[in-house]
């Protein structure tokens, strides 16, 4: 919104220049994003914890600590990350722009989605929350649009063709299948984020981590110059995806100071099922599916041991995890909750720098 505004008037004011550049909108982004979780954090909160008066539903069946470190801690946190994600996209980025239109679809979509599922838990006081078939059937509707949209602003032929990191100009051509595989790609981050969400501070930094590396590619993505010279496609208009990411990013880290261990308050399916979503819809645009399979590692592996797990146990009746996902696994095994929280985010922070190789390595 503000770069329609001011723009048109920087001939009278020239500082508003500023707002023509897509680092500084970016950078504006984080911070507006990151004031908004610090100002109004603590008050949704408070609010979340008068409406929820007992918290998340603990799940029975999971680590015992659980039952009694994390009891009565409020859950849809997700709702201030959407807040802060929300107004800081409309106020820094470019409205005209219909990939970031797309992208704010499916994340608030997903959102949506992730609200009535923590609403249903809390208000029936049972971890279930939404069906399974209609959280998925609702996610295809939103990613199904978001898809049509985005293949419809998209230059052809590569709309619908996929690119292959690594190889210089490897790309295939999906045709429709290119539907199902983009819905299959936001569906799957906004559910594999949603499995990884387990602990205090598990999820949202890897996802803020895979956000600023979105914003890398968004950027280079959109600008012609440099996508020429670091052989990757270039799409026109993705860089202003940058400034949502940028968003994210500062989203992610104001809510992290409230989910910092021992957490205020959880992000619920509010807040992972959207950012995950919101992953996936810009790995789609930017033609960097790929990558967000190794920019989102942590996030793949802790998918693989939960399918993983239910295969082997009803192919042989044996677990091979102690528990799934994977963190509860280590959980069980006996390590502390930081430490297990932290080397995480040291896997996923390496595994993002092997992502931002493929800018690269061609």
């Amino acid at each position: 919104m503000l770069p329609n505004l001011l723009v048109p008037l920087s001939e009278y004011f020239t500082p508003f220049n500023l707002v023509r550049y897509l680092t500084f909108r970016t950078g504006a982004a984080v911070l507006t994003a990151l004031v908004i979780c610090f100002v109004l954090g603590q008050p949704i909160i408070d609010w979340l914890r008068r409406m929820q008066r007992e918290g998340q539903p603990i799940r029975t069946d999971g680590p015992e600590s659980h039952l009694i470190t994390k009891k009565g801690t409020p859950t849809m946190g997700g709702v201030l990350i959407l807040l802060a994600l929300s107004v800081s996209t409309l106020l820094w980025a470019d409205l005209r722009n219909g990939y970031v239109w797309a992208v704010l679809m499916v994340t608030l979509g997903f959102g949506l989605v992730g609200f009535i599922d923590d609403y249903l838990k809390v208000s029936k006081r049972n971890h279930r929350g939404l069906p399974g078939k209609t959280k998925l059937f609702v996610q295809a509707c939103f990613s199904f649009a978001a898809v049509a949209w985005i293949v419809w602003l998209t230059r052809e032929p590569l709309s619908t063709q996929l690119a292959v990191p690594f190889f210089k100009s490897l790309l295939i051509d999906l045709g429709l299948f290119f539907f199902p595989f983009a819905m299959f790609v936001m569906i799957g981050a906004s559910n594999a984020v949603n499995l990884t969400d387990g602990l205090d501070g598990l999820a949202i930094v890897p996802v803020m981590i895979a956000a600023a590396c979105f914003a890398v590619f968004s950027y280079f993505t959109g600008h012609a110059v440099f996508s020429n010279y670091l052989l990757i496609n270039h799409v026109p208009g993705t860089g202003e995806l940058a400034v949502l990411c940028g968003a994210l990013v500062g989203a992610a880290l104001g809510f992290l100071w409230f989910n910092a261990p021992p957490a205020s308050v959880f992000m619920g399916d509010t807040g992972s099922l959207s950012m995950g979503g919101a992953l996936g819809a810009i790995s789609v645009v930017t033609k960097h599916e790929f990558v967000l399979a190794i920019v989102g590692g942590l996030f793949v592996l802790e998918t693989v041991s939960v399918i993983v797990q239910v295969a082997s146990f009803k192919l042989t009746g044996k677990r091979v995890f102690m528990m799934a996902p994977l963190h509860h696994h280590f959980e069980k095994k006996g390590w502390k909750e930081p430490t297990i929280v932290i080397r995480f985010w040291i896997i996923a922070m390496i595994l993002a720098l092997a992502g931002l190789s493929t800018l690269k390595l061609r």
